[in-house]
């Protein structure tokens, strides 16, 4: 109840909500993504279109405009970014860009880290995993682990604790995770 009354509060304030998510995760530095663009010449579209690495410096350097800031922002964000700096430097008119992480072959997968299991450590992340999908990725709880108190460790944030035992697959108790989140099984 506590987490809907919060829920309810954060939407009619129009804060973010730390409980939704829409999928896209905030580009980093080594994160590989794919570039598609359209509305340009033809002749310009395999100069711009490509896989591209954010730098350590957590840019992208691109056909005409040079080095983009991609790290931190999502990929959507990014796309509009390209886009409005190609107009409002008058070099197209209506590009069209499309921007997606490329996971395949990324040496610096993303990944949740997993304790009090039978495989501990890093677990690749999924889009739309959870706490339960993402205990089980590492071989389940050990035969002295208690799905009654897992305790999810997130960056910047106080620890949770979440009673699985009976509530895998119910959204107020098994949350969807996120890279580089910690989670602890106790014995």
């Amino acid at each position: 109840m506590k987490t809907l009354l919060s829920l309810l509060a954060a939407a009619a304030v129009g804060l973010p909500c730390a409980y939704a998510q829409n999928g896209e995760l905030p580009l980093r530095p080594g994160d590989r993504i794919t570039i598609s663009v359209g509305a340009i010449p033809d002749n310009e579209v395999p100069q711009i279109r490509g896989v591209y690495t954010v730098s350590d410096g957590g840019t992208i350097n691109l056909l005409h405009i040079g080095e983009v800031r991609a790290s931190g922002l999502k990929p959507s964000t990014l796309q509009r970014t390209i886009e409005q700096t190609y107009i409002s430097r008058e070099i197209y008119t209506r590009p069209n860009v499309l921007v997606s992480i490329d996971s395949v072959g990324d040496a610096t997968m993303r990944q949740v880290t997993v304790t009090g299991v039978n495989k501990p450590g890093g677990v690749p992340y999924q889009q739309g995993m959870t706490l339960s999908r993402a205990i089980m990725s590492a071989g389940g709880p050990t035969p002295f682990g208690s799905m009654k108190k897992v305790k999810l460790l997130r960056a910047g944030r106080a620890p949770t604790i979440h009673n699985l035992s009976n509530g895998i697959g119910n959204p107020a108790v098994d949350v969807l995770v996120q890279p580089d989140d910690q989670i602890i099984v106790p014995e």
